[in-house]
């Protein structure tokens, strides 16, 4: 149990970030949740978090791409708890461009939300995990942060980019018992982003709804079934607890074997 820790999950308004927030709170964290969407359907998640759990639950709706803002996410979850003992960076903007047709702005973007806002986040956390002798950081990286896919540069780029982030902090702090960084890297999960891929690709390609989406996961290698957001949230609060202390500086997949195997019949 994580009883009376506290924990910032940035992008936690749906998909992998709301399990994350649930998991934790079902361990005992207060969570601060952080994400764009509906106020109302927001707060009734929140809400319904809370009141499951008995967890504080609190929500701040920071613009990832604005420093003043990612800043200010750092210190409401630090007034509001006391203390940011666990923080997990899950949240993602993802375009689809070639590099040739990349607008600049968008790239800019893509790397502030994506490659930026970690590092203020562990910046931010860091003094005070120190500080108390404890601390958990999970950042979210990918399969596509161990290889690449053409129309993803800035994704491929900005998950490359969070395995050097994890190693950097793993480094920086190994001398201290209690305080570790991990990295996840998941393959397809079924979350909402997800779910809307799939219905583009039944509308292009005149797919039935369960015929776009095995379609979509047999062309990213993936062969067995999506991954369950749970899942992946379940081994976030195994790698929070006393247990995993000893695990830092990983980068873990959690993609049904998809990153061992590519050529053995797929292609990532």
């Amino acid at each position: 149990m994580l009883k009376g820790k506290s924990a910032l999950v940035t992008g936690s308004s749906r998909g992998i970030g709301e399990a994350i927030a649930r998991a934790l709170a079902a361990e005992g964290c207060n969570v601060m949740m952080n994400g764009f969407g509906d106020a109302g359907e927001i707060e009734r998640k929140r809400a319904s978090i809370e009141a499951e759990t008995g967890a504080n639950v609190r929500f701040h709706g920071a613009d990832l791409a604005e420093e003043s803002q990612v800043d200010d996410l750092f210190r409401s979850a630090e007034d509001a708890f006391g203390s940011v003992d666990i923080l997990v960076n899950n949240a993602v903007i993802r375009y689809f461009h070639t590099i040739e047709e990349f607008d600049r702005t968008d790239w800019q973007h893509a790397l502030a939300v994506n490659v930026t806002a970690p590092f203020l986040l562990c910046q931010n956390v860091l003094p005070g995990m120190r500080a108390q002798g404890w601390g958990r950081i999970v950042n979210f990286s990918s399969v596509l942060g161990l290889a690449a896919r053409s129309g993803r540069a800035d994704y491929v780029t900005a998950k490359t980019a969070m395995l050097g982030l994890t190693r950097a902090v793993a480094a920086e702090t190994r001398s201290e018992k209690n305080i570790t960084c991990n990295a996840l890297c998941p393959g397809s999960v079924l979350t909402p982003n997800t779910e809307i891929k799939i219905a583009e690709l039944a509308e292009e390609e005149g797919l039935s709804a369960e015929e776009a989406k095995e379609a979509y996961l047999r062309r990213r290698g993936q062969t067995t079934g999506y991954i369950d957001p749970a899942r992946v949230a379940g081994l976030i609060a195994f790698l929070c607890q006393d247990a995993a202390s000893d695990i830092t500086g990983a980068a873990i997949p959690i993609d049904r074997g998809r990153s061992a195997t590519w050529l053995d019949g797929g292609n990532g």
